[in-house]
């Protein structure tokens, strides 16, 4: 179904796609290309949302710093110093986080408005960022598609091509409380990650990746998130053709379970303690399937650059259950 959701000031419209398949709904909004909300039941049958949103365009326009159930790019995450060498030239772009540039910059994916197509089971959103949108170089034709599988799972997939050498790390932005309400600490994360990213206190990566044994960064056996993280994983899997499963999230009150299959060789687990009214500090988990922090600054992590002729893949499945 799409519906008008809201009006911009300039008078473009923001429609609402709601998907429904196997007792799993999802709202998808043209702004952004944000999950505005995802209704699962719990071990007793009871629907409930599990994705931070806001009720209202208002709220996403009012509320922008959090990302909630954005589409993020053109670069999630950090890129120190807000520039990076490409075929010897220097690329500056638009600093929002510091000195550094933050998800795509003051006006990234997050806040454009994409254009939506209904495909099978679900909507293609598509938009063309052009050269020099925030510094980045490029005119970039970007398409993220949201499906549902035959279980109930969302599968978001991210594609690109470019005109101009470029950097590109798309990834989506929700904040999951399997609750439905109150502090997410308390549920229990596994992460098949034997090494994470050390940060700086700008949270740039300072050097190679360091094995998580006998640190906080442990997650190999699931256990409580509790707070104080916003860290980029390495996934021990690496960078993969077809999605394999990576993470699980379980909310020992509700039951509910959210499982995450990724073709991204990282996982970005933020445990929202920065979150600020009308939601509170600890009130949803994040975990942004994605490339590494600082990556066109990084020759040793993996490689974010995209060139002509060349087609930039990701795809991320999200599944929903109970015990």
């Amino acid at each position: 179904m799409n519906e008008l959701f809201g009006t911009l000031s300039d008078g473009t419209p923001v429609h609402r796609w709601t998907l429904e398949r196997a007792g799993v709904r999802v709202r998808i909004l043209t702004y952004g290309g944000i999950v505005q909300s995802v209704e699962v039941p719990d071990r007793e049958g009871r629907a409930g949302d599990v994705v931070l949103g806001f009720p209202d365009l208002d709220g996403y326009l009012t509320h922008p710093d959090p990302y909630l159930g954005a589409l993020v790019g053109r670069y999630a995450n950090r890129i120190a110093g807000a520039r990076f060498p490409l075929d010897g030239l220097t690329y500056a772009l638009e600093p929002n986080n510091g000195p550094n540039s933050l998800h795509g910059g003051e006006r990234g994916f997050d806040k454009r408005v994409w254009e939506g197509t209904p495909v099978e089971h679900g909507v293609r959103l598509t938009r063309v960022s052009p050269h020099g949108e925030e510094g980045f170089p490029g005119r970039l034709e970007v398409s993220a598609t949201y499906t549902f599988l035959e279980s109930g799972a969302l599968r978001i997939v991210y594609e690109a091509v470019t005109d101009a050498p470029t950097v590109v790390n798309l990834t989506n932005h929700s904040y999951f409380n399997l609750g439905g309400s109150g502090d997410a600490g308390g549920h229990e994360l596994r992460l098949a990650a034997s090494r994470y990213t050390p940060v700086d206190a700008d949270l740039i990566p300072t050097g190679a990746p360091k094995d998580v044994t006998g640190t906080r960064f442990d997650f190999r056996a699931a256990r409580k998130t509790g707070s104080g993280y916003d860290h980029n994983f390495v996934l021990d899997k690496g960078l993969t053709e077809t999605p394999v499963e990576v993470a699980e999230l379980h909310d020992p009150a509700s039951g509910r379970v959210l499982t995450v299959a990724t073709t991204e060789p990282g996982l970005q687990l933020y445990t929202a303690d920065h979150l600020s009214e009308p939601f509170a500090p600890g009130d949803g988990i994040a975990l942004e399937t994605q490339h590494f922090p600082d990556s066109p600054n990084r020759p040793d992590f993996p490689s974010t650059v995209l060139r002509p002729g060349g087609l930039y893949r990701s795809e991320t499945v999200y599944g929903f259950g109970t015990r």
